[in-house]
């Protein structure tokens, strides 16, 4: 699930222009506005720059916003050179994110679909994405995931928390990480929902030089491994059509996901 449910478009060489298709993602146009600029400077990679924002007006109804235009393609579909690389790249800008002064910050809330917050808003959607795939995936094995994620908690000061890094939102260029985008998830709180990319992207090597680099503490990971399963969960159980190929990388990570967990408790 992107931060943003929008569309953007190139205007010419130097910027693009971000509208929000629904009411809900007009709540992040003002945060970005407020905040990208002020944590820009202190992070390691280009992320947008707000130029100006529009208002609503000739039918369009939220407001919307121009940015500076970032080179680089998505990493969903774009070749990365060495996936080791790229992980500890992201790792240190997470880093430098989690660094920042949060004084004054959004906390988890409907502008952010509550991520940086409690996975406990996620739990009856879970348990029915769990129950609606039993003989698809070890029900019982994904229910004791998710319980011992929503048994943890973050017991540290708040920090900045972008709220969507995935493929989609990670930008290559000559096959490596360029820009991060797509803030409009940012809040303050708890970074585990920033860590489901540690199984929907890396393994191996890069999955452990990931973790290595951003040092966080056993229940950081248990509850990323929540939020990376309750995602998997949700968007597998809703397709109908068991041979989609979305599904079926969805239940990869679960199987990924519920392996993890057994090596590592």
């Amino acid at each position: 699930m992107s931060g943003w449910d929008n569309r953007t478009f190139h205007l010419g060489k130097d910027m693009s222009v971000r509208l929000p298709s629904a009411a809900d993602y007009e709540l992040q146009i003002e945060k970005e506005h407020q905040w990208l600029s002020k944590l820009a400077p202190n992070l390691p990679l280009p992320i947008p720059v707000p130029l100006a924002m529009g208002k609503p007006e000739h039918g369009y109804p939220w407001k919307w916003s121009i940015y500076r235009w970032l080179e680089g393609k998505s990493a969903h579909s774009a070749p990365i050179s060495d996936l080791t690389v790229f992980a500890a790249d992201l790792a240190n800008f997470l880093i430098a994110l989690y660094r920042i002064d949060t004084t004054g910050g959004p906390k988890p809330g409907a502008h952010c679909f509550y991520r940086a917050g409690s996975l406990s808003v996620y739990d009856a959607e879970t348990r029915q994405a769990i129950a609606s795939m039993e003989g698809q995936i070890d029900t019982s094995a994904a229910t004791a995931v998710w319980e011992i994620a929503l048994s943890t908690s973050w017991k540290n000061p708040p920090v900045w928390v972008h709220g969507d890094i995935s493929t989609g939102n990670l930008l290559v260029k000559a096959g490596n990480l360029c820009a991060v985008i797509d803030f409009g998830q940012l809040a303050v709180g708890d970074p585990a929902c920033d860590l489901a990319i540690n199984w929907t992207l890396f393994h191996g090597k890069s999955r452990e030089t990931f973790q290595r680099i951003l040092s966080l503490d056993k229940d950081t990971w248990t509850r990323a491994r929540g939020w990376a399963l309750w995602k998997a969960l949700v968007v597998a159980a809703g397709f109908t059509n068991p041979n989609n190929t979305e599904s079926s990388q969805c239940r990869r990570i679960i199987d990924e996901l519920l392996a993890d967990h057994e090596h590592k408790n």
